[in-house]
């Protein structure tokens, strides 16, 4: 790869100075996730404190995706404007709020909620009681919002950091770029599945709400004092990174309605949007939200046992490795095309997801090792795919002065689509039980192999003034 990089992205001291940069906005891009997902990583303990079934779990798995792939939308062209630097910002100040006013919510509870066991099942006799009169459908559906709004800030996280490593990185380093990319995703998953239950068992589950969004506060005075948004405001000159946006156009003055049309008006990346929607349903059905309550209910796994920490840890480690491989095989072997990658992960998703129904319902071998095998396997061609759609991809056909539109175009269809998962899951679950869970999201990762490889020759050379071509 050294050779298709030109020497000055190898200079020691810009790499070094790079690598401040980006280890400061990487762990806070974690550390958004830690404060999106720990949610779902609560949500068996949420029931158990205030009496909510999974319909109303539901509700918060609905909104938070749906108004955060909404915000990403409109907040792409805002964080070309303000520079990643700024818009990181805005987004970690909505975010502590949030997170913290979510945490005050305990405050609210006088009484425990009446429950019984149903096996595994957690049955609600009676919601929890609720100082002042207020009651549990106004309480769902304040923090409902309340979350939802989280959704919004935490839409300036991924704009932010593709915004400003666009400046920072060549094409050909990109797809590298996305495993490090995915290894921060996964770091925040591991924070979100595996520490934040931890903290709710030691202090409180109001404290991982509250510990979340004091490591955020923490990091924005970091980014604060030690981020640039381009090379030029660290003292290197401004270099062409590969993408078709040259260093004169990368900075030349902000113009909204060539930026959309950049975006928006390119085959390329609706169709790669199209991919993203139909990757955050798999995504979001198994890996990113459901598992926790899957091996509870089934298995009688909870947060505290070894299993459960070996699956939330063995989902990102797995993660990680696939980043890498999708990464720098795409950089190295296949010429930074991404399409083919996101093929290979798809068709990983299709053949795993029928070999957990066809061993655990069909066969008869049903245990929580499996389902833990099963789950993390699952990583890596979740997490190989989501880099190079969300991750490289925007960086590539975007180029620097639309990254974070490309970024919001693509991040947003996938949490759009995945909005569906909130109230789907439930409904599936109660109506026709686990074994439907693992296979329906099969159907939606067929179409996104089709679709994206349809893409399978395209590259960013020219940026985004006219669709690739397919090669023959």
């Amino acid at each position: 790869m050294a050779q298709d990089v030109p020497a000055q992205f190898l200079a020691p001291e810009y790499k070094r100075r790079r690598t401040q940069n980006w280890m400061i906005i990487g762990l806070l891009y974690a550390f958004f996730y830690m404060t999106r997902y720990n949610f779902a990583a609560m949500a068996p303990d949420l029931m158990a404190a205030f009496g909510w079934t999974k319909t109303e779990v539901g509700h918060f798995e609905f909104l938070l995706p749906l108004v955060y792939g909404i915000a990403v939308f409109l907040n792409g062209p805002i964080a070309e404007k303000l520079g990643g630097r700024k818009a990181f910002l805005l987004g970690s100040a909505g975010v502590i709020v949030m997170n913290m006013l979510f945490g005050l919510s305990f405050s609210l509870i006088t009484t425990a909620p009446v429950t019984h066991m149903d096996g595994n099942k957690l049955i609600v006799d009676q919601t929890a009681g609720l100082a002042g009169g207020i009651s549990m459908p106004v309480l769902v559906w304040t923090l409902a919002i309340i979350w939802a709004i989280n959704g919004y800030f935490q839409s300036f996280g991924a704009l932010s950091i593709v915004k400003i490593n666009s400046q920072w990185f060549h094409t050909r380093e990109r797809g590298t770029f996305s495993a490090i990319f995915g290894v921060l995703i996964r770091f925040g998953i591991i924070l979100a599945f595996s520490v934040t239950p931890l903290l709710g068992a030691w202090f409180g589950t109001r404290w991982a709400f509250f510990i979340p969004a004091i490591c955020v506060a923490i990091l924005f005075v970091l980014v604060l004092f030690g981020v640039k948004d381009n090379p030029a405001q660290a003292g290197f000159k401004d270099m062409d990174t590969g993408d078709g946006c040259g260093a004169a156009e990368a900075n030349e003055k902000f113009d909204m309605v060539e930026v959309l049309k950049k975006v928006f008006a390119n085959k390329t990346m609706w169709i790669i949007a199209l991919g993203a929607m139909m990757l955050g349903i798999a995504r979001r059905s198994i890996v990113d939200s459901w598992w926790p309550l899957y091996f509870t209910e089934n298995f009688g796994v909870t947060k505290t046992d070894i299993l459960y920490h070996v699956t939330s840890w063995g989902v990102a480690i797995v993660g990680i490795i696939g980043g890498f491989a999708f990464g720098i095989f795409s950089d190295r072997k296949i010429q930074g095309r991404r399409a083919p990658m996101v093929v290979i992960g798809f068709v990983g998703i299709i053949v795993l997801l029928a070999s957990f129904w066809l061993f655990e319902d069909v066969m008869g071998i049903k245990t929580p090792i499996l389902g833990c095998v099963m789950i993390c396997l699952m990583g890596f061609f979740v997490n190989g795919a989501h880099g190079m759609v969300g991750g490289a991809s925007a960086m590539d056909f975007g180029g620097r002065k639309a990254a974070a539109t490309a970024a919001g175009l693509i991040d947003g269809a996938q949490y759009l689509a995945s909005a569906i998962v909130g109230p789907a899951v439930p409904y599936i679950v109660q109506h026709m039980g686990w074994n439907i869970w693992k296979v329906w999201p099969i159907p939606f990762a067929i179409i996104g192999a089709i679709v994206m490889a349809t893409l399978w020759n395209a590259t960013p050379k020219g940026g985004l003034k006219k669709a690739p071509e397919k090669k023959a």
